[in-house]
């Protein structure tokens, strides 16, 4: 640990600088997670049309859907090693270049394997964001905003999501715009979000973790909220970045439950969501759009419910039960396939809410459980995990709609939701109201 000089009480003129600076970062990182769900969300909406003009069979339309889950795998760990290594701020201007371009070349895509590779470059750009941006707003943000904060980076996700569905099917279809554009849309607000985040400081406790103590004590006064939050970065370690110590006896135990729980949450609602017109229509609901415009809308409330009550009750209260009440909404959808659409769009929805609740922790835990050497590399692990089972709900899904049923899908999601539950009740911790070096110790020193 390293001594840190706590500074007189801040100016109000200072005080609302800082709150300026924290809202303006909560926004260009959130920015990030919109054009996340903006690109999952878009391949959905506009899935039918690319396999009709590209002539993709079965299986290729389930690579093309699952490209940009596979580069997030990828770009997840590699951003979070670039991250401990050489800094936040510098590569979360740099992740936003990758996705630019990625985004601008789907205007010229004219075959499956254009269009593979260029979503697979521009989940590189997204996997990257979670390991960088998402570490950037926890090391700067105060103890008593920073679930909520972080809870909000999700929402964001579901917003953009949502913002797809409207433009592919409202927007897309009612101008009949080829597909390449509404895709290629997701460029407009990717260049805004690059030119916002142009200047922005580097995190105080990575510069404390490379033992660049004065730098760290100068950002800090300037942008940290109070003194506490000063004092706080006395309990830095300086430490190089090592990957490995993520299986480390005093953190392994931490990395095995962000791991299993961020799947265990993603994987159900991407088997779901990424086909939801197709799930719906299965049950006799028509074309499905607008069950599935209600499935992704209850998402957004589900994710907004955390980001209001997290700091309020705690992150545990805010996953457990939603597993479980996730869990007997499928079941109940699997074991009765022939029940009433209504009935069967009930489910769906309180699936959607539980399970958004739940996913909106998936932006809190990791970033809490790590110490700042390894933040990035957890959260990458973390976010490829995830995303294996992403991938391969949403490559999959046609496939076991096409052999098993639809009944027996839901089935197999409501197992992987029960299993989520298991592992969060035996393991998470309760890390609210407490400072970032306590809840990211390791378990030795707890």
């Amino acid at each position: 640990m390293t001594a840190i000089t706590v500074s007189p009480p801040h100016s109000p003129t200072s005080d609302r600088k800082r709150k300026r600076f924290l809202r303006r970062l909560a926004g260009v990182s959130s920015g990030g997670m919109f054009l996340d769900g903006y690109v999952l969300g878009g391949i959905g909406a506009v899935n039918a049309a690319i396999s009709k003009d590209l002539g993709l069979s079965l299986t290729w339309q389930g690579l093309v859907a699952a490209s940009a889950l596979i580069g997030i795998f990828f770009g997840g760990p590699l951003g979070g090693y670039l991250s401990d290594r050489f800094g936040r701020a510098r590569m979360f201007t740099l992740d936003l270049v990758v996705f630019v371009a990625s985004s601008v070349l789907q205007f010229f895509v004219d075959n499956g394997w254009q269009l593979l590779a260029v979503r697979l470059l521009m989940g590189i750009g997204i996997g990257a964001e979670y390991s960088i941006g998402w570490p950037l707003l926890a090391e700067f943000s105060p103890t008593r905003l920073r679930g909520k904060l972080l809870a909000f980076q999700e929402f964001a996700w579901y917003l953009g999501y949502l913002a797809a569905y409207a433009v592919g099917y409202g927007v897309g279809h009612a101008l009949d715009l080829d597909w390449r554009i509404i895709l290629g849309t997701s460029a407009v607000p990717a260049v805004l979000l690059l030119i916002a985040r142009i200047g922005t400081p580097e995190s105080p406790r990575w510069l404390m973790s490379k033992g660049r103590t004065e730098e760290a004590q100068k950002i800090a006064e300037e942008y940290f909220e109070d003194a506490q939050e000063i004092a706080d970065l006395a309990g830095e370690e300086t430490r190089k970045a090592n990957f490995w110590r993520l299986f480390s006896a005093e953190y392994r135990k931490a990395t095995a439950f962000v791991c299993v729980f961020w799947f265990c949450t993603v994987t159900p609602y991407f088997a779901i969501a990424s086909f939801a017109p197709t799930v719906l229509s299965g049950f006799g609901m028509g074309d499905g759009f607008l069950g599935a415009l209600w499935v992704n809308g209850l998402a957004l409330a589900g994710a907004a419910t955390t980001f209001v009550l997290i700091e309020r009750v705690g992150r545990r209260l805010l996953v457990i039960p939603q597993f479980w009440m996730g869990a007997a909404a499928l079941a109940m959808v699997g074991f009765f396939p022939a029940a009433s659409p209504l009935l069967i769009l009930v489910c769906f929805l309180l699936f959607s809410y539980t399970n958004a609740m739940s996913t909106a922790v998936t932006g809190v835990y990791p970033n809490e459980v790590f110490s700042t050497d390894i933040r990035g590399a957890g959260i990458g692990l973390a976010t490829a995990t995830s995303r294996i089972g992403a991938a391969a709900g949403t490559f999959l899904v046609p496939v076991a709609l096409d052999t098993i049923g639809v009944g027996s899908t839901m089935l197999v999601a409501a197992g992987l939701c029960a299993v989520g539950a298991v592992v969060t009740q035996l393991t998470a911790p309760e890390t609210k109201g407490k400072p970032l070096t306590v809840t990211s110790a390791p378990r030795t020193k707890r």
